[in-house]
């Protein structure tokens, strides 16, 4: 009993050790008690993995029947045998015949008019006039992504560009007026 004691004692100190230290102290704990080096540098990551370590060696780890479930669970599991497609160039395994490519068109937002069309606003005694583009908008002869920009280079201030202009829906009128 007093030999579970001291081991639980020393596990323990050696748990409160790890909270206390730096990244790279971290690290060189990790290639201790586990024979390699870590990939990750991230510190509560470092303190979660080694203080589970410290905790299997001082109580023994997995019992043998747990091992050899794992290592049924390992062998019966279907493993990757080609390396993930990557994000850069064609997949090579694909049938072009079955392939489509072509940018599919964004739905514009229902609170806007058709592109084409001029919203109209007088604000301080300027008139805003802005004309909806199919990808963005044009407001004295530049483009701009949102309304809400072109609504901030007018008034200086942080606006929400569709109540700018005035473009909300009559479910967001109050008491459903137009």
């Amino acid at each position: 009993m007093r030999m579970e004691n001291e081991v639980e004692t020393a596990m323990r100190k050696g748990i409160d050790e790890l909270s206390t230290m730096p990244v790279g102290q971290l690290r060189q704990k990790y290639l201790e008690v586990f024979l390699e080096e870590s990939r990750s540098s991230h510190k509560q990551f470092l303190f979660r993995r080694i203080a589970w370590r410290i905790q299997a060696i001082a109580e023994g780890g997995l019992s043998e029947r747990a091992r050899r479930r794992a290592l049924e669970i390992a062998n019966d599991a279907d493993l990757r045998i080609r390396a993930p497609k990557t994000k850069f160039g064609p997949d090579a395994t694909l049938d072009p015949k079955l392939s489509v490519s072509r940018k599919v068109a964004s739905a514009l937002d229902a609170r806007l008019p058709p592109p084409g069309t001029y919203l109209e606003r007088e604000y301080k005694g300027r008139r805003v006039i802005v004309k909806i583009l199919v990808n963005g908008f044009e407001f004295d002869g530049e483009i701009y992504r949102s309304l809400s920009a072109i609504a901030h280079e007018v008034t200086g201030t942080k606006w929400n560009g569709f109540l700018f202009f005035s473009l909300t829906s009559t479910e967001e009128q109050p008491n459903g007026k137009e």
